[in-house]
């Protein structure tokens, strides 16, 4: 088996752990979307259920961000945002710190994640398969957002190009990571005819961070990442520009996608989507951690349109949004 069909595989599995609290399939339209869901309009998420009794409305509201670095990190530097959304739906919120992405999709499905800033890769299996409904990303200050796909190596390595890594060890992060994985295996096998396993030897983090640090400590000998968390690292001071050297720069792809599950209360929904477009960033613990990619804004955004390239690089890879 090989890898790229192994990633879909595993992505399928870790997602199937939370079926033993499926319900009904429902006989309506819904494209790409687990039989639970429906997508009667045609924006590839799924509907809000028009029976209320199908409605969540806890008391405490679950928001997790992505599992790209250190999760104590990232508890602090949401601390503001989360106050503030205390104040604007009158719920209680904490912080859930996920340590997979699979884990993160497997609390939604199961009813136990309430809103989520999903990474690029996991977009589409939290989409399809826990009913999330995206809405925003953050921005730069001018409008303009997103990061690229990098692969590093650190000085004296060996490897000067991409072609270079021909028969040595590529890192990746996890199966369901776009920069981490699905876009460089697609751009690979595009552009230079390199495969996992046939061409070089494949190995997986579990994490940014662990892959941009495994090369900065020479574990790794290259590995793909999200420019992003590295020059927030960067910034942080946990690594050293002189500790890496960059061999491939991608295309610009969406960034975090942030928004609900499918079945919260429509007007506890509506609280939460106002809550991201009146936060005020100034100032705060929010501001501090993603001002150092420059970002200053929550930008209104659909899955649509802003993650059809993603939706091509998983068609490219061979990967289907099976959830069972």
């Amino acid at each position: 088996m090989n890898i790229l069909t192994t990633a879909a595989t595993v992505s399928a599995f870790a997602l199937s752990l939370a079926m033993a609290g499926s319900v009904a399939a429902q006989d309506c339209e819904r494209g790409d979307l687990d039989d639970r869901y429906c997508d009667t309009d045609g924006d590839l998420i799924a509907d809000v259920p028009t029976d209320s009794s199908k409605w969540l409305d806890p008391d405490t509201l679950i928001f997790a961000f992505t599992p790209v670095e250190d999760p104590a990190v990232y508890k602090d530097a949401w601390s503001d945002f989360l106050s503030h959304l205390e104040a604007e739906t009158g719920k209680k919120v904490l912080f859930f710190p996920v340590q997979s992405n699979a884990a993160q999709i497997e609390a939604m499905r199961s009813g136990r994640l309430h809103i989520a800033g999903f990474n690029t890769g996991s977009n589409p299996l939290a989409v399809n398969c826990a009913g999330f409904r995206p809405f925003t990303l953050m921005a730069k200050e001018d409008g303009s957002f997103g990061y690229e796909m990098e692969i590093l190596t650190f000085p004296g390595s060996g490897i000067e190009s991409v072609e270079d890594i021909r028969g040595k060890q590529l890192a990746f992060t996890s199966p369901t990571s776009n920069s981490g994985f699905k876009a460089p295996s697609a751009i690979l096998k595009a552009d230079y005819d390199m495969i996992p396993e046939r061409d070089f030897e494949p190995v997986f983090s579990g994490k940014h961070d662990n892959s941009i640090l495994g090369v900065a400590n020479q574990d790794y000998l290259a590995a793909s990442i999200a420019n992003s968390v590295r020059d927030r690292m960067l910034l942080r001071g946990v690594i050293t520009e002189d500790q890496l050297v960059s061999i491939y720069k991608s295309q610009t792809f969406p960034t975090t996608g942030y928004g609900t599950v499918y079945n919260l209360k429509p007007e506890l929904a509506a609280k939460v989507e106002a809550a991201f477009f009146n936060f005020e960033w100034e100032g705060t613990s929010l501001q501090r951690e993603f001002e150092k990619s420059k970002e200053a804004q929550f930008l209104p955004m659909t899955y649509q349109v802003f993650w059809e390239v993603i939706r091509k690089i998983d068609t490219a890879n061979g990967v289907s949004y099976s959830c069972q």
